[in-house]
């Protein structure tokens, strides 16, 4: 990437990230029947984009020689993903999140390497599965569960 695009790029996630922070703030603090509220996980991503800009912006000022090489965008693994998370948005309530997570994230995965599908699904089950348990059962949070017909 050029480094002039990292450093806007870098600026433009510190600000989301900010926002992300100050907006989780503005949320209620838990929710009927559950520990975890709402607002811990915008919280945590925005602390963890702020982080992540910051090193982004670092990395840009630090390297020198990459200014002149141009590299060719790929849209179409960009457009599978984009559709994927549109997906995942409009079908985690009638789906569930276990199925839901994992279809968005073995799509993901076969999108950037293609090669490890079986990889892919053991880790796309275990991430979903693991998450789920995770947050419902030990922090006794809620999740959209299984669909009614299953």
């Amino acid at each position: 990437m050029a480094i002039k695009f990292d450093r806007v790029a870098s600026i433009v996630f510190l600000a989301v990230g900010v926002l992300f922070i100050v907006g989780s703030r503005h949320i209620s603090s838990s929710s009927y029947g559950s520990v975890v509220g709402p607002d811990i996980f915008p919280f945590i991503l925005g602390i963890l984009l702020v982080l992540l800009s910051i090193r982004l912006f670092f990395e840009a000022n630090q390297s020198k020689g990459a200014e002149g090489n141009k590299e060719k965008l790929e849209y179409k693994p960009f457009l599978i993903i984009f559709a994927a998370t549109l997906f995942y948005i409009l079908t985690l309530e009638t789906i569930g999140y276990v199925i839901t997570t994992f279809l968005f994230l073995l799509v993901c995965f076969q999108t950037m390497e293609r090669k490890k599908l079986i990889m892919s699904i053991i880790i796309s089950a275990a991430f979903s599965g693991l998450v789920y348990f995770l947050f419902v059962d030990v922090l006794k949070g809620t999740l959209p569960g299984w669909p009614i017909w299953f």
